[in-house]
């Protein structure tokens, strides 16, 4: 197949298929981040066992991840607005693939350190030079466009655990890292093939160098390094030196990033464009709500209601098999009717969950959980694709690509405020009163969100 020119196909039948293919190489490429930082909860017994770790020494593979991912996502944006998102996108499916094939032959855990890290990277190049192509390119049902590649980077973090909980048994732990070939295979074929070329640009490495702001993406890192392990330290003895240096790193951060130019997150931007904020504001309470169930339940499901990992990877499937129904359903809705109404029905889908954990959470039984869980899965459909097609829609033209990054950034911070919470509530035991008392943090959450929802709906009137 040829690839397509600049503009796209006119012919409506040779451009149906031609933004299907398109579709399918950027979701193909886009569902390993979100894919990878779940999956690698039900390998962390085997890698712990392989290496001779403690469980703290070894959760920083899914703590390297998430601090990677953070940080790559806008600067990997920024790479693809400068040199081409074709070009990044192609370079980060090459990246990921090292680690693919390296990771079942390392000896040492401070090399599957690394190696995971340029998992993160190399992944982290995709999401956002994919949104960019889209933006670019796919006009027309564009939140139809969005929702389909929804389904592959957002709802398939829920089904992380039921894929690892399934291969680990046939190929161990190192499974999880060579699952990923024939997806890297497969979206680098399409996007090869089916991707406009880029712009030529003539940019020399002099003149990109100032546009990623090094000491900024450092300081950022940091930041996230110390303040995580700040926090991570309540549960072994607080360290509150990690706690000032991570509190001194984001301050110097701010302070640079509000005196450059080109600064590698653009502040400014979020203070001129308030939309922008709160979507990223709402993305990150959404995720810190997906991400509490996704790691707080499967343990209540194994330890309380004795599910085995089987069963309790199945049972969470109810929350990713709605997800994806209603995402497209979505889509659609939102090219008729705007991102509002799906926005706060999703909302409400989700209050009703929080509700049922936090309330009423010893009588519902495995049985309970199913429709409280594909109620929970249809919210966090429809908010998912309407913060993805608002925060293309609020982004500036010229900064789509951080943008996009930055979203990705905010599922990250809200994975992490989730790991946190999930520590701390689960730190000396598990029962139903504390999955009870994570129902209550999730319904604060929620609450938050419609709030937010209302300013985010004046907003965009």
């Amino acid at each position: 197949m040829k690839p397509m020119t600049t503009p796209l196909l006119e012919r409506r039948e040779e451009w149906r298929q031609s933004r299907a293919l398109f579709l399918l190489a950027v979701s193909s490429g886009t569902i390993l981040n979100p894919l990878n930082s779940s999956m690698i909860s039900m390998a962390l017994h085997g890698i712990q066992h392989a290496y001779g770790l403690s469980f703290a020494a070894v959760s920083w593979v899914i703590s390297a991840f998430y601090i990677s991912s953070a940080a790559g996502q806008p600067v990997m944006g920024r790479l693809g607005d400068v040199f081409g998102r074709k070009r990044v996108f192609l370079a980060g499916l090459a990246i990921a693939f090292i680690p693919a094939v390296a990771a079942p032959f390392v000896s040492m855990f401070s090399l599957l350190l690394v190696l995971r890290v340029l998992q993160a990277i190399g992944t982290s190049a995709i999401y956002p030079s994919g949104m960019g192509l889209v933006r670019r390119y796919i006009t027309e049902r564009q939140a139809a466009a969005l929702a389909v590649i929804s389904v592959f980077s957002s709802v398939t973090v829920a089904i992380g655990p039921t894929v690892g909980g399934f291969l680990i048994p046939l190929g161990g732990w190192e499974s999880i890292f060579t699952v990923n070939i024939p997806f890297l295979f497969l979206s680098f074929l399409l996007a090869w093939t089916i991707f406009p070329r880029d712009e030529q640009r003539r940019s020399s490495l002099r003149e990109v160098l100032p546009q990623l702001d090094i000491p900024g993406i450092l300081l950022f890192a940091a930041a996230l390094l110390l303040l995580l392990s700040f926090v991570l330290s309540f549960k072994t003895g607080i360290k509150p030196l990690l706690g000032i240096g991570g509190g001194a790193s984001l301050l110097l951060f701010i302070r640079r990033e509000l005196r450059l130019e080109n600064p590698f997150i653009n502040l400014r931007m979020f203070r001129d464009h308030m939309a922008l904020t709160r979507v990223n504001v709402l993305f990150i309470l959404l995720n810190i709500y997906n991400y509490s169930l996704l790691f707080g339940l499967p343990a209540y499901l194994q330890d309380e209601l004795k599910l085995g990992l089987e069963g309790s990877g199945l049972l969470m499937l109810f929350i990713s098999a709605f997800g994806i129904v209603v995402s497209p359903l979505t889509g659609k809705w939102v090219d008729r009717s705007g991102v509002l109404p799906p926005l706060f029905l999703g909302a409400g889908c989700m209050l009703i969950g929080a509700v049922s954990f936090a309330f009423f959470l010893p009588a519902l039984g495995w049985k309970g959980l199913i429709p409280v869980l594909s109620v929970m899965g249809t919210g966090y459909g429809f908010q998912n694709v309407s913060l993805q097609t608002a925060m293309l829609r609020a982004a500036p033209p010229g900064e789509i690509g951080v943008a996009s990054g930055l979203f990705q950034t905010s599922r990250y911070l809200g994975a992490i405020a989730s790991s946190v919470l999930i520590g701390s509530l689960f730190a000396a035991d598990l029962s139903a009163r504390h999955v009870m008392e994570l129902g209550l943090m999730l319904l604060l959450a929620t609450l938050l969100s419609l709030l937010l929802s209302v300013r985010l709906m004046r907003s965009l009137r």
